[in-house]
């Protein structure tokens, strides 16, 4: 008997009970299917954390106030911005764009929104944080000197309050005061946990007249002028800092905070790279759950099948034969339960998934179909064996 005479008598086999094949290559489906979309979705999640880490420009760290101190001498002023600015103590800052941010709400001829990030600051900030104008113009320094109440709208924020109608030029009410759209924001990715083109950023000095006062800022925003200098400009703005605080440069406590974005990409890709595994071999469980399931169906067929293979090695079958055409059957339910699975998870990987659109890994493909295949393998050798290892006369005798 050749090989291809096999294929046909597995085939033959797992036609000779289709509803029991069909459950058994369902087990299988599910795990491969499982294994894709969760390394998809840690991969997904990942991917749109990075980008917004990357969104707040690799080449820039942001400072932020930690409260400790407890006094107003602590907080992060204008005046500390400015003088991260001096290119003799800071020789590689290229901007430094002090930020206030708030909640507020916006309101256009009777139509209300809140908007989630109220930002005000100087025109820096539209480079140094990677959020480009799209449509019309940012706010310049002789606004922020002015104090006018100018503001450049996000995209949600725009849609939002103004449908169907051009909001350049227009006129919205922030806090009692009107203030005049001047541009709309470039759109952003989102996280799927918050939406980022729900923003609006207007003049530092305009957000603080109206919004914040003319306390501490809550964030400076500082740019490198070259991605290698990010770690020396960290350590330039912590010297001016400290001096500016009285803080003792060997003092491991600090009223401040320095966020570096290379940094947190880099430690952010670790962690998700654990995470993304982590799902893969939670995933993997479901895997081997439907090899259990092949091993035991496969012990059914082989019984249910006893006279038959006593007759067939009654007229000369040899036990490889047996041998191959039952892993052949297991690793048959095997293949085509990991092809439907795939096709599952291609599909499934079109929507989102806790509001994280997948991304599939193409090695997640070859590894869950890899794996299954060796499962229907493994999990086939058992009864496959069983079966090749019956004596004709005693698989005659079974009733």
């Amino acid at each position: 008997m050749n090989f291809f005479e096999v294929i046909r008598f597995s085939l033959r086999g797992l036609s000779a009970n289709k509803l029991r094949s069909a459950l058994t290559m369902l087990g299988i489906l599910i795990g491969v299917a499982a294994v894709i979309l969760l390394v998809a979705v840690g991969n997904g999640s990942a991917k749109t954390i990075s980008d917004r880490i990357e969104a707040l420009g690799t080449n820039t760290i942001t400072v932020m106030s930690t409260g400790r101190g407890g006094s107003s001498s602590t907080s992060l002023t204008k005046d500390m911005a400015d003088a991260l600015t001096d290119k003799e103590m800071a020789p590689d800052v290229k901007s430094v764009s002090p930020v206030v941010s708030s909640s507020a709400t916006m309101t256009y001829e009777g139509a209300d929104h809140s908007v989630g990030t109220f930002v005000g600051t100087t025109p820096g900030w539209f480079a140094a944080s990677t959020t480009p104008v799209g449509r019309g113009a940012a706010f310049t320094e002789d606004d922020v000197d002015q104090g006018r109440r100018v503001v450049v709208i996000g995209k949600t924020v725009a849609e939002e309050l103004f449908p169907g109608v051009d909001p350049i030029d227009e006129q919205v009410t922030v806090g009692g005061a009107l203030f005049t759209v001047i541009g709309v924001l470039e759109e952003k990715s989102s996280t799927g946990f918050d939406d980022s083109n729900d923003t609006a950023v207007a003049p530092l000095t305009a957000v603080q007249q109206v919004l914040t006062g003319y306390g501490a800022l809550t964030s400076i925003i500082v740019e490198a002028a070259d991605p290698d200098k990010v770690d020396a400009v960290q350590g330039q703005v912590s010297t001016i800092l400290n001096q500016k605080l009285d803080v003792d440069s060997s003092s491991t406590s600090t009223p401040y905070r320095i966020q570096n974005a290379s940094s947190l990409l880099e430690t952010q890709t670790e962690t998700a790279d654990t995470f993304t595994t982590l799902l893969g071999a939670v995933a993997a469980i479901s895997l081997l759950v439907g090899g259990i399931g092949i091993t035991n169906i496969m012990l059914v067929t082989v019984t249910e099948r006893t006279r038959e293979i006593g007759i067939r090695k009654a007229l000369g079958a040899p036990r490889r034969v047996i041998l191959t055409q039952f892993l052949i059957e297991a690793s048959l339910l095997s293949v085509l339960g990991g092809a439907l699975g795939v096709a599952a998870a291609l599909i499934g990987s079109q929507f989102e998934i806790v509001g994280v659109k997948p991304v599939i890994v193409p090695s997640s493909i070859g590894y869950a179909v890899g794996v299954s295949i060796a499962i229907g393998l493994f999990f086939g050798g058992l009864p496959a064996a069983r079966a090749a290892r019956l004596r004709p006369i005693d698989a005659l005798r079974y009733e």
